[in-house]
């Protein structure tokens, strides 16, 4: 009997449920959850979370902070140590490989998404983590990279939304008028990660990927030279100079720019609510006039893909093979549901709800997140500051969310070739016409072929 049939087996012995057993007076142990949110703040309302759920449960839950970048070597150690936490709340690089490596208990996680009811959550954040007829995790939260654009100027020239290739250089043709207005503040910086996402993201777009089942199997050419010509483009349109986040915020916060990509954790600043990076588009730094006057789009689509693709960075929560499953299980669907918003409350301009709402009432969490205060230095919910099609744009852009290689399983060796830079630095060789559109791609097959 495989170890997952025998957990399995255990927990039907055990009795109906953890609830039932907890109804019954049988004690559930204390659990030990790691988590890569160890900011003070964000610590203490998870701390303040485990206090509502051991109120609730009985169960103790000790909040362990773990640095991102220490994750996966932590967690390797632990389970050879056999002595996991019961929890791990990851991003999205390790769902797959942990499943696979067995750290995971994927029966657990795939039996609390369906007491949840799949249909509540969030078709692409839930399809990046399926493991064979389940799920390695749960999805928890995400955020999708953004188009940001000055709706004011696109609706004031009858332009569609920049959510096309050609749509984009539409809105480039009629609105870069330099240097008073740059049509677009592309990402230019080769070492940069800035650049590897935007990158990724306007690749995804034209359905261009490196990856197949079977490892790297090069970029399709005429795609590639699409997503080139589109790039360079955007390049033209933007100022001189090494860009990458800094420039695009500054020059959009300063009415200079028509479009950006960039996080969801630019929408506060936009709205004034941060000092350390105000709105310059007026004399107010607290001025939510640009607010007002942008547009976000989270699917963007190419010419060889109208289906269009966005991008995103999903976290989950694992329950792990050490895990006194019952409990862990417990304290997840708490998580999930009930504690759902505290959850998000974490870092709402971050955390958008993977979990829409509850099988009765749908949209309970969208609207609750919505709700919640964003900001530092001075706080407001984004539904004020934003428009309900806005909040429904950022939310529904984790339907169609997508990375390089996850539903390939190809994800590690896709990750691999983003961070070696090479495409960034091609693409830039591409833009300072050092060579031409084919050598670009060849140039690139043969670089990213040598990665393992």
């Amino acid at each position: 009997m495989t170890f997952h049939a025998t957990k399995t087996l255990g927990r039907l012995l055990a009795g109906a449920s953890a609830a039932t057993m907890l109804l019954a007076g049988a004690a559930l142990a204390d659990i030990r959850f790691w988590t890569t949110e160890e900011q003070p703040e964000r610590l203490a309302k998870q701390e303040e979370m485990a206090a509502q759920f051991k109120a609730k449960t009985g169960i103790g839950v000790e909040v362990i902070p773990v640095t991102e970048s220490e994750l996966g070597t932590r967690a390797t150690a632990a389970f050879a140590a056999g002595d996991l936490p019961d929890v791990i709340y990851h991003t999205l690089q390790y769902a797959l490989p942990w499943a696979e490596d067995g750290i995971l208990d994927t029966e657990a996680a795939t039996e609390v998404i369906m007491a949840l009811d799949p249909s509540t959550f969030a078709p692409g954040a839930l399809d990046m983590a399926r493991f064979g007829d389940g799920w390695a995790s749960v999805p928890v939260d995400g955020w999708t990279q953004m188009i940001v654009y000055r709706r004011d100027l696109f609706e004031a020239n009858g332009l569609e939304p920049p959510n096309s290739y050609a749509n984009i250089l539409k809105a480039i043709e009629v609105l870069h008028n330099p240097p008073e207005m740059y049509g677009f503040v592309a990402a230019t910086k080769v070492d940069e990660n800035f650049m590897s996402q935007v990158l990724e993201h306007v690749f995804l777009a034209n359905g261009a990927t490196p990856v197949d089942g079977s490892g790297f199997k090069g970029f399709d050419e005429k795609r590639t030279i699409e997503v080139l010509e589109f790039y360079k483009a955007l390049a033209e349109a933007s100022p001189p100079g090494e860009l990458y986040w800094k420039q695009s915020r500054e020059l959009y916060f300063a009415g200079k720019a028509a479009m950006i990509i960039w996080s969801p954790f630019i929408l506060d600043e936009l709205a004034g609510l941060r000092d350390s990076a105000p709105p310059t588009i007026n004399d107010d730094p607290t001025s939510r006039e640009l607010a007002s006057k942008t547009g976000i789009v989270t699917k963007l689509a190419g010419p060889s893909n109208p289906e269009g693709a966005a991008w995103a960075d999903i976290r989950y929560f694992g329950i792990t093979a050490d895990a006194d499953t019952e409990a862990a299980m417990e304290f997840v669907k708490f998580s999930m549901d009930e504690g759902y918003t505290q959850t998000l409350a974490i870092a709402p301009e971050g955390k958008f709800p993977v979990r829409r709402g509850t099988p009765d009432d749908p949209d309970k969490f969208v609207e609750a997140w919505s709700k919640l205060p964003v900001g530092v230095d001075r706080k407001a919910p984004l539904s004020e500051l934003y428009p309900q099609e806005m909040i429904d744009e950022i939310v529904g852009g984790l339907d169609v969310a997508q990375r390089w290689g996850v539903k390939e399983g190809q994800l590690a060796l896709a990750s691999k070739i983003i961070n070696s830079q090479v495409i960034n630095r091609v693409v830039r060789k591409f833009i300072d016409g050092e060579i031409d559109a084919k050598e670009a791609v060849a140039e690139m097959n043969a670089e990213l072929a040598k990665i393992r």
